[in-house]
């Protein structure tokens, strides 16, 4: 039989049993889009989570107090220990061959006022060094100022939306407003950046960290910024960072040392591993649709076996038969696959229009994965009965028995 016969036959087939046919294109479609569409999430979201902590260039450090390093997993961001790293610290390190610049952080809520306008933000004391690290851009105005670590200022940069929500259209630059007891200055706003590493930098207020010591009475530093000379020197410059702090503190370098390409690949290895848990249970939804098309199948050799007998008795070979009902199952499995390719991709696209700090966007081998599972199932499932129809003798067939040859 040819194969323009052979898809002929089948489409004439499945617009005959309508229904039976758009219950196994439905069950197909909603296997692969599940497949395609999860799999797209996982790799936007893994993608949003390694563009952050890639803001940090790879000749980045981020120091941490207390000793969360463990062997084989990932140190968490944050750091609780009796051994705070301290502005002397910072200056120290600043002072070690291969060690370009340092930038401390004291971060905490404040209530910041101006007028009888009130918002509660994240303020953060740095200094200057931050916004070359962070890669920060301003929208006007100038940076901190370059001063000593210990030097107070009553100064502050804030994010573009703090800034409207405070001032609205007036110009912010030159005002006073109030964070706790104490009040500051605004010399510059932050060019719109959206958020990065858990932090909104749009809703933002950045000041010296000196200022920011005394404003929460928190002489320790939440982490530190150490930007070596290029990515070759950041080993040498960890081991020296590690053999100073620990004569520092007596000893025991009490503190978490971890560079970007360490958190790159810890997450990377977490995003993935889940990515791929998650389009693992999507499959399963593939699995079921295959034991409806043998189900399907079963049925349709029993309704057909008048039909099956004719062709034996004109000719038709075992093969032929069997090939009849594996190429109506693989016709069924490339049109559900289609369909479920592009109502994921319909998804995906809405979910980008939803989110647009997000790219969800189905890699390649997902979908082809998916096409791959659909028709591996749709034949494999058809595969018995197509047997099973393919035994039937001519005579017993046309008497409307199914007797297996």
């Amino acid at each position: 039989m040819r194969s323009a016969d052979l898809l002929h036959f089948n489409l004439q087939l499945v617009l005959r049993h309508r229904f039976r046919s758009l219950m196994i294109l439905l069950a197909l479609a909603i296997g692969v889009a599940a497949v395609n569409l999860l799999t797209g999430l996982g790799e936007g979201a893994k993608a949003y989570v390694l563009s952050q902590f890639s803001l940090l260039g790879n000749e980045t450090l981020i120091l941490l107090p207390g000793k969360k390093e463990t062997r084989g997993t990932m140190p968490p961001l944050t750091g609780e220990s009796p051994r705070d790293i301290t502005l002397d610290d910072a200056s120290a390190i600043s002072r070690l061959p291969g060690v370009v610049a340092v930038a401390p952080l004291s971060v905490g809520m404040a209530q910041v006022h101006i007028g009888a306008r009130t918002r509660e933000v994240i303020v953060t004391g740095t200094n200057r060094a931050f916004f070359d690290i962070r890669q920060l851009q301003l929208q006007q105005g100038q940076m901190l100022p370059a001063r000593d670590l210990d030097i107070a200022s009553p100064v502050a940069v804030i994010g573009s939306t703090l800034k409207q929500e405070l001032f609205g259209n007036t110009p912010a630059l030159g005002q006073w407003l109030k964070a706790g007891d104490s009040r500051f200055r605004v010399i510059g706003v932050l060019d719109s950046k959206g958020q990065a590493m858990g932090m909104d930098m749009n809703d933002l207020m950045l000041i010296p960290i000196a200022s920011a010591q005394r404003l929460f009475n928190k002489p320790g530093l939440f982490r530190l910024f150490i930007q070596s000379q290029s990515s070759d020197a950041i080993p040498a410059v960890k081991q020296r960072v590690e053999q100073l702090m620990q004569r520092r503190q007596g000893g025991v370098a009490d503190i978490t040392l971890v560079s970007q390409d360490a958190i790159l690949s810890a997450f990377a290895d977490i995003l993935s591993a889940l990515n791929l848990a998650v389009s693992g249970i999507a499959a399963i939804s593939l699995l079921v649709a295959g034991i409806l098309i043998m189900n399907v199948t079963l049925i349709s050799v029993s309704q057909r076996t008048a039909e099956i007998g004719l062709l034996k008795a004109l000719g038709a070979s075992n093969s032929d038969v069997q090939t009849l009902f594996l190429t109506e199952a693989l016709l069924m499995a490339l049109l559900g696959a289609a369909a479920g390719i592009l109502l994921s991709e319909l998804g995906l696209w809405a979910m980008r229009l939803r989110f647009s700090d997000l790219a969800f966007y189905s890699p390649w081998w997902a979908r082809w994965l998916a096409l791959a599972i659909a028709v591996a199932t749709s034949v494999l499932f058809a595969w018995g009965p197509s047997r099973r129809a393919a035994g039937l003798q001519p005579v017993n067939a046309l008497q409307g028995r199914r007797t297996d040859a």
